[in-house]
């Protein structure tokens, strides 16, 4: 019997705003592996990577597998096939793969991860990457993809929450998403602290549903998987879904937030906190945003804190001489 070795799979940009979905691609892959002599080692991993990324799709995240097999080159030609079938490259999808056999993650791809956290990468970077690691690597498009792959790959975690993601059958793709508001409402109160963002209480809004084309029904967002089943049981829809899978995810941990900026790192894209003294008082503009400048280390940055994000009213009592920490993106 051939000795089995640990393949891990990493995948993103798979894609587009008018359809298909990243994670959806996840679970077609995990229920083909699951019908053969697989060993998953961990959840499926979805990871955000910087939320300031002009061309993301929605929230710019990347996916990867960690499996034990003793078939890695049959199951490379079945996930390439996958990835190729389930891309949206006709609408802009750009696709990348990559596999690696070992159980340990070199320091390389922990760095290449940690940059994508917060910085904008240039694909040609990814594919230089992908070349000197001599890597078996996949991509359609220009390759944007390869960036997210790699990332979700060496990401490390240090802290995380789970995301169960219900899919929906492939008929009732792009339509309308009707799930019962007051099932949304109890699945919170019943299952908080456990779970969150899933209903915003102040406007009355289910804040669980997309509003796009893709193939997500809901997600809900939570810290344990007794939580997240729980949740699916008390949420009320007449829609038959195909099924849901469960993410490990860094999603309401901040870690886009964890690089300090300075002059040197502020540059376009970037995202991260600026610490330092309110240089000057906020002005409140048309639309209720807030404007003010910070100085950090003998430098002035100016600071936009829009309404939309909930602080604008703190950020309107700031006074000349505060020391804050502000975390956002360039």
């Amino acid at each position: 019997m051939n000795k089995k070795s640990v393949l891990n799979i990493g995948f993103d940009d798979t894609d587009s705003p008018t359809g298909m979905c990243t994670t959806f691609l996840a679970y077609k892959i995990v229920d083909l592996l699951q019908k053969q002599e697989t060993e998953f080692l961990d959840f499926p991993k979805l990871i955000r990577f910087n939320p300031n990324i002009p061309w993301k799709t929605r929230g710019n995240g990347a996916v990867s597998l960690k499996i034990k097999t003793n078939q890695p080159s049959k199951i490379k030609n079945q996930i390439k096939n996958l990835v190729s079938k389930y891309s949206d490259t006709k609408n802009g999808a750009n696709p990348g793969l990559v596999f690696f056999e070992s159980d340990l993650i070199p320091s390389e791809f922990t760095k290449f991860s940690n940059l994508a956290l917060w910085q904008l990468i240039n694909r040609n970077n990814a594919k230089k990457f992908v070349k000197k690691n001599n890597l078996d690597f996949y991509y359609e498009g220009n390759g944007q993809g390869l960036i997210g792959a790699i990332s979700a790959i060496g990401y490390d975690f240090h802290d995380h929450t789970l995301e169960l993601l219900s899919y929906r059958k492939k008929r009732r793709f792009g339509k309308k998403r009707i799930i019962s508001t007051d099932s949304v409402k109890k699945m919170q109160e019943d299952t908080f602290p456990y779970t969150f963002n899933s209903f915003d209480t102040k406007r009355g809004r289910v804040l669980i549903t997309p509003h796009g084309p893709d193939p997500v029904f809901y997600g809900v967002r939570g810290e344990n998987v007794d939580s997240l089943v729980t949740a699916t049981q008390i949420l009320q829809s007449d829609e038959k879904l195909d099924g849901y899978m469960i993410f490990k995810s860094n999603q309401g941990t901040g870690d886009h937030l964890k690089n300090e900026l300075n002059s040197e790192t502020m540059k376009p894209y970037a995202s991260g906190t600026l610490i330092g003294t309110v240089s000057n008082t906020p002005k409140i503009t048309k639309g209720g945003h807030v404007f003010f400048t910070i100085n950090s280390k003998n430098n002035e940055f100016w600071c936009a804190v829009y309404k939309e994000t909930g602080m604008s009213t703190i950020a309107s009592n700031l006074i000349i001489g505060d020391k804050i920490s502000v975390g956002g993106g360039v």
